[in-house]
C-alpha cells in the first residue's frame, strides 16, 4: 500500500523562476503540491542570473497580459506580504537612433497600445528630459512604458519559496528526476534519486533543462538553451530610472540594455549574435569591452563606473522566441511551461497563476487567446519582435 505522504495532486518539476511562484499559486488554492529540483535550493538554475527586469512592453498579447499581471504581484508583494524585494517602478524606454528603429518600434507601439498597454512615444527632447544622461547625438527619440520595472531575482524567489511553503507546499532539493511515470498515456507520477510520487498532474517547469524532462515521456520539446552574459557596477548616486533598451544589432551582439537598480547598482546585458548554444556559463574576456562600448556610446556619464562583477547565465530559446504553454496532447497531466527565453522571472508569477487555472479548470476569458498563442502544438514560424 502507497505512503500517503508520496500522494500529491500536483508535481511541479524545477524550483526557479516559474515553478516556484507556481507552487505558491497552486498551494494558495488549495492543492497539494510537491516541487522538485535537482539543485540545492530555490532558483539556483537560471533564476539566480536574471538582472530584474520585469516589463509588459511585449509584441503580443499573451506576454503582455502575463506581465501586467505578474507586475501587479511584484509592485504590491511588500504591501501583501511585507517582504521587500526590492521593487522599483522605474519603467523601460526603448530608444532610437536611427530611423530602421525608429520605424520598427513605432509599428510595434500602435500594436501595444492596442492591446492596452500603457505606453507613449517621446521625441528626442522629451526623452532627455526623461533620462538626462543620454547621449543626444544622433538621438530621434523612443518609446517609454513608466508601468514597468526591476526587483530582485534572489529576494523574489525566497518570498515565493517562503510563502509556497507556508501555504503547504512542499519542496524537495537535490532531487533529480530520473523517471516519469506513464501508464495508458496518462501521467502516473515521478521516480527520482530518492523516492516515488504519485500525483495526476506533472508540471514540467524545468527551464534550460526542460528537454530532457520531455524525452522521459518521448517528447521532443524544441527548447534550447543560450548562454548570455551579464554584469553589474558598484552602487552610485541615482542618475536614471528606466531600463534602456538599444535594439540596434552590433559585431557579437543583436542588442543590450541596461538600468540603474532601486540599491544604486547598473546592471547590464547583451542579447549575443550569433547565439551561444550550450550549457557553458564560464565568463568571457569579450564580453566586457564589448557591451561597455555600446553602453558608454549611448550614456557617455557611465565610462568611469567600475564594475564589480559579471556572470553568464541561459535563456532556455525556442524556435520562434516565446514561451511554450500547455497540456501534452501525447501524455495527459503533463503540463508545459517551458522555454522563456530569458524571460522566466518576469512572467513567473503571471503565468503561475494561469496554470492553477488551468490545473482546476477555471479559465479567465483571456486565456484561451494566450494559450492559443503560447500553444506547443503552434508552427513556431514566426519571430518575437522584443526578445
Amino acid at each position: 500500500m502507497n505512503n500517503a505522504s508520496t500522494h500529491y495532486d500536483v508535481i511541479v518539476i524545477g524550483a526557479g523562476s516559474v515553478g516556484t511562484p507556481t507552487a505558491l499559486s497552486l498551494a494558495k488554492a488549495g492543492l497539494k503540491v510537491l516541487v522538485l529540483d535537482a539543485l540545492p535550493s530555490a532558483g539556483q538554475g537560471s533564476n539566480k542570473h536574471a538582472i530584474g527586469g520585469i516589463r509588459a512592453t511585449h509584441s503580443d498579447p499573451a506576454k503582455i497580459r502575463l506581465c501586467l499581471r505578474s507586475i501587479e504581484i511584484f509592485s504590491t508583494w511588500k504591501e501583501i506580504y511585507g517582504d521587500d524585494i526590492e521593487w522599483h517602478k522605474g519603467g523601460y524606454v526603448f530608444v532610437a537612433y536611427r530611423e530602421q528603429e525608429e520605424r520598427t518600434l513605432k509599428e510595434l507601439l500602435r500594436k501595444q497600445q492596442s492591446y492596452g498597454l500603457n505606453i507613449s512615444w517621446l521625441d528626442a527632447s522629451d526623452l532627455v528630459k526623461l533620462i538626462p544622461y543620454l547621449n543626444r547625438e544622433g538621438l530621434i527619440g523612443g518609446t517609454y512604458s513608466p508601468d514597468d520595472g526591476s526587483a530582485s531575482p534572489l529576494l523574489s524567489i525566497h518570498a515565493f519559496y517562503k510563502h509556497a511553503r507556508q501555504y503547504g507546499a512542499e519542496f524537495h532539493f537535490n532531487e533529480p528526476v530520473m523517471e516519469m511515470i506513464v501508464r495508458g498515456g496518462k501521467i502516473q507520477g515521478v521516480k527520482t534519486t530518492k523516492g516515488t510520487y504519485n500525483a495526476k498532474v506533472v508540471v514540467n517547469a524545468a527551464g534550460a533543462w526542460a528537454k530532457s524532462l520531455g524525452n522521459l515521456v518521448g517528447l521532443t520539446i524544441p527548447v534550447q538553451p543560450d548562454s548570455h552574459e551579464a554584469a553589474i557596477t558598484e552602487p552610485v548616486q541615482r542618475l536614471f530610472d528606466p531600463m534602456v533598451v538599444d535594439i540596434r544589432p552590433a559585431k557579437g551582439s543583436a542588442n543590450f540594455y541596461f538600468y540603474q537598480h532601486k540599491t544604486g547598482q547598473i546592471l547590464f546585458c547583451i542579447t549575443p549574435s550569433p547565439n551561444i548554444w550550450g550549457f557553458d556559463t564560464r565568463e568571457t574576456s569579450s564580453f566586457l569591452p564589448m557591451v561597455s562600448k555600446r553602453i558608454v556610446e549611448v550614456m557617455p556619464s557611465l565610462q568611469h563606473i567600475r564594475v564589480r562583477r559579471t556572470w553568464r547565465g541561459l535563456y532556455p530559446m525556442t524556435p520562434d522566441g516565446f514561451p511554450i504553454v500547455g497540456w501534452s496532447k501525447e501524455v495527459e497531466g503533463f503540463l508545459l511551461a517551458v522555454g522563456m527565453c530569458g524571460q522566466g522571472y518576469m512572467l513567473g508569477p503571471g503565468l503561475g497563476e494561469l496554470l492553477t487555472r488551468m490545473v482546476i479548470q477555471s479559465p479567465l476569458p483571456q486565456d484561451d487567446e494566450i494559450l492559443s498563442i503560447l500553444s506547443p502544438y503552434r508552427e513556431f514560424a514566426g519571430q518575437e519582435k522584443l526578445k
